[in-house]
Parts: structure tokens; sequence; C-alpha cells
């Protein structure tokens, strides 16, 4: 099971691992909390579907968030059902003050996460740790209720996924692509180690860029390809593929997934199962 915030972050942050796991077997359920409703909007067509117009961004983005658990082999839900909980927006923003923001979920939002993970009994949760990965407070509130359900199940493992600063930096382009621009110091996230790093395999790398790729509204990858969301191409040139969000900063699509442990099994527990004793 993965917990994630927003439609995107399970492509973004392990869409290729659990790609890999879906291969190999694994019965891999994504729960979205929320529909992602406070999200910018990339390319002219749909601009006018953001909070600031027409507020239709969320239903569009489950369509998106579909497309992306089909190239990863994933099942999906929504906690709660779609729409139960709304986008939170970023720290200070006035989304916090909705009735329906994540942030608010209180411990009906643990309890509903509780229920999902007693039926599905997962082997193993993955989510963010406590700083949310880039501390957006819906990515924090996740991590919360994954903790406090996972304890009360009794889950035997949570990951968190992480990005280590210095293999972005090594994979960063000498230029950007034209109309974006490269990273300032310490605009992207990035930690010092991980405790078990994925080498992604040629399927599990185009299974995480094409789900990537079918969130369009908020992913623009620099590959060549145009789409109805986004009728501009761009191409980067490098070792990877790359990508930006709509604040249009470069950054690699990298061929390493990268988790710490956060509670339960030891990773270097030969009987640990999924996750478990691959190389770091």
């Amino acid at each position: 099971m993965a917990v994630h915030a927003h439609p995107d972050d399970e492509a973004i942050t392990m869409g290729g691992s659990l790609a890999d796991l879906a291969a190999r077997g694994a019965d891999v359920l994504v729960v979205t909390c929320t529909l992602g409703e406070e999200g910018e909007v990339i390319g002219e067509p749909y601009q006018q579907l953001t909070v600031d117009h027409a507020d239709q961004l969320g239903g569009f983005r489950i369509r998106e968030l579909a497309d992306s658990l089909t190239a990863i082999g994933a099942r999906g839900v929504f906690l709660g059902g779609a729409g139960c909980y709304r986008d939170s927006g970023m720290a200070g923003s006035a989304a916090h003050e909705h009735p329906r923001a994540f942030v608010r979920g209180g411990q009906g939002s643990v309890d509903k996460l509780a229920e999902l993970m007693a039926a599905q009994r997962p082997h193993l949760v993955l989510t963010y740790g406590p700083d949310g990965g880039y501390g957006h407070p819906d990515h924090i509130r996740a991590h919360e209720i994954t903790h406090a359900a996972a304890e009360r199940v009794g889950v035997p493992r949570i990951l968190w996924s992480v990005r280590l600063a210095d293999e972005t930096a090594a994979l960063m382009p000498q230029e950007a692509p034209e109309g974006w621009r490269l990273p300032e110091d310490g605009e992207l996230d990035g930690v010092a180690h991980s405790d078990i790093a994925i080498r992604l395999s040629e399927h599990a790398y185009s299974a995480k860029v094409a789900a990537m790729r079918a969130h369009a509204t908020q992913l623009w990858i620099a590959d060549g390809r145009t789409s109805a969301t986004n009728p501009h191409a761009v191409i980067a040139s490098g070792p990877v593929v790359y990508y930006a969000l709509s604040n249009l900063i470069v950054q690699p699509i990298q061929p390493y997934e990268h988790f710490q442990l956060g509670a339960g099994v030891p990773i270097d527990d030969p009987a640990a199962g999924l996750l478990g004793g691959i190389a770091r």
C-alpha cells in the first residue's frame, strides 16, 4: 500500500518501485487522500479549471490518476471516497480553512485509513517522512495518519520515499531547456542517505515516465511529446529523462528510487519480504 496526498505524488516519488512490485506479482494499492484541487495547470487548454476560475481541476485529475495507475499496474482508491478530503494548499494557504481540507481531517482520516489497512492487510506501506518530503501540509498529514493507522492495525513495515541530494545534482543538465530554468540552491528536496536504493529496470523506468506523463496538468516531460492538455514540446538532453512542474524548474527522472525505514521490521531481516535485502 502506498499512501499519497495528491494525484501525481505516486508517480513522482515511487512510480518505478510500485511498477516493479506489481510486475513481480504484488497487489499494489495506492491510497490518494485528496483530488489536488489547489494545483496549477500546465498548458493553455485547461487553465480555467483551477480554483480561481471553475474549480473543476480535482475532477480532471481523477482521470490523470487513473491513467497513471494503469501505467504502473496498481489499483487505486481515494481516502473516504473521491472528494471526501480537499487539497489544503501550501503552508499558510487560505485553503486550510475549507471544512473538507485534508489537514482538518482529524481522527476521521486516521479511522478511514485504518479500515483500509485492516481490510487489505498490506505487508508493506510506503509514504513520506515527517517533513512530507518538501514540507507540504498534506504530505505531512499523510505521514501522520499512515503511522497512526499502521500502528493500530499492525503493519509490518513502513518506508519513507526520499531523494538523494547528491544524486539529483549529479544528473542535472548543463543547461535548462528553453523557457525552463535550473534550480537554485535549496529549491529541490533531498537527503544525504537512504536505507534502500531501488535500481529501476527499463520496464520500471518506462512505467514511471508514462505514469508521470499521465499527470499532464501538473508535469511537463521533456521528451519532445505534446498532448491535448499541453500542446507544447520541449526536449532536454542528458543521461535521463527530465521534467518540470508548473514552476518550470528542470529536474531529472532518476534511475534510482530511495527509501528510509520509517517503522517496523529492520531492512536486513532476511524474513522481511517485500523490498527487503534489495541492493543499496
